[in-house]
């Protein structure tokens, strides 16, 4: 369920504000004269939406190389690259 507060609560009472979007891990939304206008929420989940959308670029870009006929490598091949960076070589 979204939870929706008026701008009044934000300006009268942005502790509290605050202190929900840290602990409801969601966005909140803040209305002007009934309207949606800003959308409020903490750093951690403002990061996670970050991270979020970085994979799904990735992922999209992983579709177009896959459309375009790239094959990839074998799990055999990354295996071999991740031990490499690990051990330095």
């Amino acid at each position: 369920m979204p939870i929706i507060k008026p701008i009044s609560d934000l300006r009268n009472k942005s502790n509290e504000i605050s202190k929900l979007a840290r602990n409801s891990n969601e966005p909140i939304f803040i209305t002007k004269n009934g309207e949606g206008d800003l959308v409020v929420m903490s750093m951690a989940y403002y990061s996670k939406l970050q991270l979020k959308l970085e994979l799904l670029s990735r992922l999209s870009a992983a579709q177009k190389q896959i459309a375009q006929g790239d094959k990839g490598k074998t799990l055999k091949q990354v295996m071999v690259e991740i031990r490499a960076a690990i051990n330095g070589g």
